[in-house]
């Protein structure tokens, strides 16, 4: 059981870990140790999550969402497994926290007076200049 905060709980049973070879150096060691870990969140099925916080961890998710509902976290960082699949449920409490924060409402402003004088100022500049760029006409 993984505790997130005071009220988000994971369940071992929302959990399932898979160990695979790690690519990438390690000696003979790495062609033999499955130290690599994939960690796979059933976060669709959760009853622990709030519809919201499951939304929101959808779209932080990204690509490691599945089309079942399932977060995918994979590490493999050490040649510990151990430590990989700690570093892998860090990663799964930190992205759960950072979905249940709500984003900030924003709320729309309206240009100042001085902020449009400004610009209309710098437009009609800008007019001025281009209309100089004429043919010059010669009077005698």
């Amino acid at each position: 059981m993984i505790r997130v905060n005071d009220t988000i709980t994971i369940e071992d049973w929302e959990l399932s870990e898979q160990f695979t070879r790690a690519s990438g150096p390690g000696g003979q060691n790495v062609n033999k140790v499955s130290t690599a870990v994939e960690l796979r969140f059933e976060a669709e099925r959760s009853p622990n999550l709030p519809g919201p916080v499951k939304a929101r961890l959808k779209r932080l998710a990204g690509r490691r969402w599945t089309n079942e509902g399932a977060l995918i976290i994979q590490v493999q960082e050490t040649r510990s497994q151990a430590r990989n699949r700690e570093i892998a449920e860090t990663r799964l409490k930190e992205l759960i926290l950072k979905a249940c924060e709500r984003p900030k409402r924003r709320i729309p402003t309206r240009p100042t007076l001085g902020s449009k004088k400004r610009r209309l100022a710098s437009k009609k500049q800008r007019g001025e200049v281009k209309t100089m760029r004429g043919k010059v006409a010669y009077d005698d």
